[in-house]
């Protein structure tokens, strides 16, 4: 795919936190265990070894204190109970530990509305944060007509068991068309999560203030990955860490993905800094059915680390909990905004950020160039760094991934994400230097066990 090109550094003003001390056991050492024209005006960016401000100031946390969880179950009992979907929860998990502050719990109207209008929040300071995508809970009539008069829910997981408290609620109508013509910006049928979570959901949505039991937990062997902003914070500072660069991918890490961020912290490295550390945060909530799941992802970002293409002492290994909405230039917005809060004052932005096929036309939904324009220009994230790709390729003259040289265009091939699933679907190997052997053959052994019989070739797939 691609790499960066010379970034425009946005000014970031930064100051100390503190944050609860993580386990003595972390990420990365457990594996082996982020120049466009803007109508911005950027001073040059300013050293420091603190970490950037969360939006709002500071992280908003939505759990219940431990002294007060007893009477937050009591209560619960005599409340009406609304059952969360799995991507529900995801959403909960995203705003219990703060991704989404200084959201509160699940949006209110007037805060759905300047989402879907404006791609963000102006908070009571009049200050604007970014917020690009709804994180809404959408409910159908029985539900709406069982609350009632109730001001409070309980929220229970498809077990019953209660997971949080939404007080202070507002309901109001859930206008699915403009939700999904403003965020897709098309209305096509086939858009992955509007199928899962739109379609079929409620016609209310219901917001309020969220008070969350306990932290959420998969139980999938993978919960020690999933870092809080907070935790990150807590990691970077105890590794004296004066720049975070974040970079979001749902796909496996190729040769060409590492070459982007040993560039990119090189680059750092000259622009000053004394311990830039990359946080590598691949996307650990919904996925469509065609992506890598995300236990083959972490094997195969493992064997990054272990086989040396990234260097452990200089990444921290995390799972991001949000569920993708393929959305493009809008979400990609949510991606960079989410990882301000984790600490990062660097994000890395690629060619189609977010983007896929549209679902019935032979086309990309979204325009390639358009996700890294709009991030330099996004209201609320101009504290935020932006770096761009810079093409890369596999170079055959050197037998390895590089940035493309158009001068020589003929020494380059380029492996597109479809072909490079294909190849390990039919158990062949990409040119030596693509990508390191142990992350190829977790890749391969992922297709294995999806074939429908053995040593069975499976066909290049028809673009969508």
């Amino acid at each position: 795919m691609a790499a960066m090109a010379s970034p425009y550094l946005k000014a970031s003003t930064r100051h100390p936190h503190s944050f609860p001390k993580l386990l003595k056991t972390h990420p990365a050492s457990s594996f082996n265990l982020r120049p466009l024209p803007t109508t911005r005006t950027r001073p040059a960016t300013r050293i420091s070894a603190s970490l950037i401000d969360p939006d709002g100031g500071k992280l908003v946390e939505l759990f219940v204190k431990e002294s007060e969880k007893q009477s937050k179950l009591q209560q619960a009992l005599s409340l009406p109970k609304i059952r969360l979907s799995k991507i529900d929860l995801q959403w909960v998990h995203v705003l219990s530990e703060g991704w989404a502050s200084p959201l509160k719990g699940f949006m209110r109207e007037s805060e759905f509305l300047q989402t879907l209008h404006f791609n963000s929040l102006r908070l009571e300071d009049g200050s604007v944060v970014n917020m690009s995508v709804p994180i809404v809970l959408a409910i159908d009539d029985a539900q709406k007509n069982r609350i009632g008069p109730f001001t409070s829910v309980a929220l229970v997981d498809e077990k019953d068991d209660l997971v949080a408290i939404l007080s202070k609620i507002e309901i109001y109508k859930h206008n699915k068309e403009e939700r999904i013509a403003r965020t897709w910006g098309t209305t096509a049928p086939g858009l992955p999560y509007v199928e899962e979570a739109i379609t079929g959901a409620g016609n209310w949505l219901i917001g309020g203030d969220l008070e969350v039991i306990n932290p959420i937990k998969y139980n999938d062997d993978l919960d020690r990955f999933r870092l809080s902003p907070a935790q990150l914070r807590d990691e970077f500072e105890r590794r004296n860490t004066d720049a975070v660069f974040a970079f979001q991918l749902r796909n496996p890490v190729h040769n060409g993905h590492a070459l982007l961020m040993t560039d990119t912290r090189r680059h750092l490295l000259e622009l000053g800094y004394k311990n830039p550390v990359l946080l590598l945060h691949p996307l650990g909530g919904y996925t469509k059915a065609d992506d890598v799941p995300l236990s083959w992802r972490m094997r195969q970002h493992e064997k990054v680390l272990e086989d040396g293409v990234l260097d452990p002492e200089t990444t921290v290994v995390s799972i991001f909990p949000s569920p993708m909405h393929y959305a493009g230039p809008t979400e990609v917005q949510w991606h960079a905004k989410a990882r301000i809060n984790a600490g990062a004052n660097f994000y890395i932005v690629g060619r189609d950020p977010a983007g896929m096929s549209h679902p019935i036309e032979k086309r990309d939904l979204y325009d390639a160039d358009h996700g890294r324009k709009v991030l330099t220009m996004a209201p609320g994230l101009e504290r935020l760094n932006i770096l761009p790709f810079k093409v890369a390729a596999y170079d055959k003259s050197q037998g390895k991934m590089a940035f493309f040289d158009p001068s020589r265009a003929q020494d380059f091939l380029f492996i597109s994400g479809t072909k490079m699933r294909t190849l390990a679907k039919n158990r062949e190997n990409p040119p030596d230097g693509f990508m390191c052997p142990g992350g190829w053959k977790v890749l391969v052994e992922y297709y294995d066990s999806l074939a429908p019989a053995e040593n069975e070739r499976v066909p290049e797939p028809i673009p969508a």
